[in-house]
This record gives structure tokens, C-alpha cells and sequence, in this order.
């Protein structure tokens, strides 16, 4: 597997893209090449767009393994440092260079529109691989709440969403502020995917039975 390192803070993410997209102008490039090219920067801000459908009060079923499977993949490869693995047939396959080179100034584009709320601070929080491998074991740890077998139920896919969101935006810029609140989310998530799972062990597998003991015992807790 290739390594991936974080490009200088003082890099923005849609001027990484653009840069991106102009080397490979003109040519065909493979799965390998652009994985290398974009490096984390780019995997991270494709795992917060997966993430975005789910900021729904409530998700179809299925749709979290669908998009948490790549999600997935992509914490584990923050977490080793490595790009996620595929099979040397598709790593080596050439990708149409036009196709790719419009995606990326989509990219490029969208990632320009919020960079004016995401900027580098905290830059100890983003500095080295180890404290970027316990970011990417929280965005595993939120991608496993995201997809824990409870469709329908409000707020359970919503909120390890956020976490991640906010979680891949903040590596990627290095805004070590965002990457704390995303770690807030997480832990608030899995408390609350956590419970919701004991309540339907208790509850005889039933979601919406779990959910109902769950806001009863809200309500007996906060006099709702």
C-alpha cells in the first residue's frame, strides 16, 4: 500500500485540487495516481460528502451500510496512514483524464464555498501521525455507530453524521478546533447509539421499542 501524508496547513483544500486536477491535464491517470495526488486531503472530504445524506432526522435502511462501507475504509487508512486497500486491478486501471479533471474543479469549487468557516488553528492537534491515527480510529469508531442496525430511529444515523463531518473537514483543513467538536459528537453518538442497542436487547430486538424505553427514560430524568 502507498502512504499519504497531510499537505502544509498553509495549502488550502481547493487550491490542493486545482493543483491536482492541472497535473493531470492532458493524459489518462489511474486509481494509484489520483489516490496519490489527492492524498488524505481528498479521501477525507469524500467520506464527509457520504456522510452528508444522513444529516436527515432518520435514514432509509440499508443506506448506512451502502455509503458506511467506504466510510469505512477510509478511517482505516487515516488510522495506518494508507490508502485504502483495492485490488492491484482497479488501483492500475486508467481512469478517463476529462472525466476526473471535471469532478475535481467541481471539488475544487465546493470545497471554496466553506473554507471561509474552516481555517488551520490548533495546528498541535493535526501535527503528527500519531495524534492524526486516534482522529481516524474516531472516525472508525463514528462510521461503526453510523451503521449499527437501527434504521428509522431518530437522531441514531444523524448524529454520528455530524461527528464525521465535522471530524474529515477538520483533518483536512487542519482546523484542530473543528476536529475536538468532532470528537464531542462521536462520543455523544455512541453514548446514545449505545443505549438505543441495550434497549432493543432489552426490548426483544424492536428499534422503536428501544426508542420509546429510551425517551420514557428521558423524560423521567429531565421531568419531560
Amino acid at each position: 500500500m502507498t502512504a499519504v501524508q497531510f499537505r502544509n496547513p498553509e495549502v488550502r483544500l481547493s487550491v490542493a485540487l486545482a493543483g491536482t486536477r492541472r497535473a493531470i491535464e492532458g493524459h489518462q491517470v489511474t486509481l494509484r495516481e489520483l489516490l496519490g495526488l489527492v492524498g488524505e486531503q481528498g479521501l477525507l472530504v469524500f467520506c464527509a460528502i457520504l456522510a452528508m445524506p444522513f444529516l436527515l432526522p432518520v435514514s432509509l435502511p440499508f443506506m448506512s451500510t451502502a455509503l458506511g462501507a467506504p466510510m469505512l475504509l477510509i478511517g482505516v487508512a487515516v488510522t495506518l496512514n494508507r490508502v485504502p486497500w483495492l485490488p492491484d486491478r482497479l488501483l492500475d486501471h486508467a481512469l478517463p483524464g476529462t472525466t476526473v479533471q471535471h469532478v475535481l474543479e467541481r471539488a475544487a469549487h465546493a470545497a471554496g464555498r466553506f473554507e471561509h468557516l474552516v481555517r488551520p488553528r490548533m495546528p498541535g492537534l493535526t501535527a503528527t501521525p500519531f495524534i492524526n491515527a486516534v482522529h481516524g480510529a474516531a472516525l472508525v469508531v463514528g462510521v461503526l455507530a453510523l451503521m449499527a442496525p437501527l434504521p428509522l430511529i431518530p437522531f441514531a444515523n444523524t448524529l454520528p453524521a455530524i461527528g464525521i463531518i465535522l471530524l474529515c473537514l477538520g483533518m483536512a483543513e487542519r482546523d484542530g478546533a473543528l476536529v475536538l467538536l468532532g470528537h464531542l459528537f462521536v462520543l455523544v453518538s455512541v453514548l446514545y447509539v449505545g443505549t438505543l442497542l441495550y434497549f432493543a436487547a432489552k426490548a426483544g430486538s424492536d428499534p422503536q421499542a428501544a426508542f420509546d424505553m429510551f425517551l420514557s427514560l428521558f423524560q423521567k430524568i429531565f421531568g419531560g
